[in-house]
C-alpha cells in the first residue's frame, strides 16, 4: 500500500495529535506538570501538526509540496532544536545547573515577550529535573526524537514520487 501526499501530511498530523494526548495524559492522569520548556516543546508539536493537517486539507502538488513539507519540518525543528535544549540542561552537573524561577504563567503576565524567551531558554531547575522516564531516557529524548521523525516524514513526503 503507498500512502499519498495528503495521506502522508495526515499521518504527520496524526502522530502530533497523538503525542499532544499523551502529554496531555501525563499531565492531568500522571500529575506530570510540564516545566517552561515543556510547554515550548507542545508549541511546536503542535504547531508542525497544524501545518501538516493544513496541508494534508490542501493536498499541494509538485513544487507546493516541497515547500508545504519543508514549512513542517521547520516548525519540527524548531521544536527538535527547544527538546535538544531540553536535554542539554538535564545533562548539567548539579551545580551548573540555573535556579529556578518564577512560573510560566507569571511571566506571560508581568514581562515582556523577549525577556520571557530569553528566560525560558536560559533554562531553569525545574527544567534540568528528571521527573519521568521510559526505557531509561526523559521526555524531552523522546520528544526529540519525535520531532526527528517528523522531519524525516515531512521532507520524504515533499520529496517522493508521487
Amino acid at each position: 500500500m503507498r500512502l499519498s501526499r495528503r495521506q502522508g501530511f495526515a499521518t504527520i498530523a496524526a502522530l502530533c495529535a497523538a503525542s499532544m494526548g499523551f502529554a496531555l495524559y501525563a499531565q492531568h492522569v500522571m500529575g506530570l506538570e510540564p516545566c517552561p520548556l515543556c510547554v515550548f516543546q507542545r508549541v511546536g508539536v503542535i504547531a508542525t501538526g497544524v501545518l501538516a493537517g493544513i496541508f494534508a486539507v490542501a493536498n499541494p502538488q509538485r513544487l507546493a509540496a516541497r515547500l508545504a513539507a519543508l514549512l513542517v519540518a521547520l516548525a519540527a525543528l524548531a521544536g527538535g532544536a527547544v527538546s535538544a535544549w531540553h536535554v542539554y540542561l538535564q545533562h548539567l552537573p548539579k551545580d551548573q545547573v540555573p535556579a529556578c524561577g518564577p512560573g510560566l504563567d507569571f511571566m506571560l503576565e508581568t514581562l515582556p515577550l523577549t525577556q520571557v524567551l530569553n528566560t525560558v531558554f536560559k533554562g531553569s531547575g525545574e527544567c534540568a529535573e528528571l521527573g519521568w522516564t521510559f526505557l531509561g531516557q526523559s521526555m524531552p529524548v523522546w520528544t526529540g526524537l519525535l520531532f526527528l521523525a517528523l522531519i524525516t516524514m515531512a521532507l520524504w513526503n515533499g520529496w517522493r514520487k508521487s
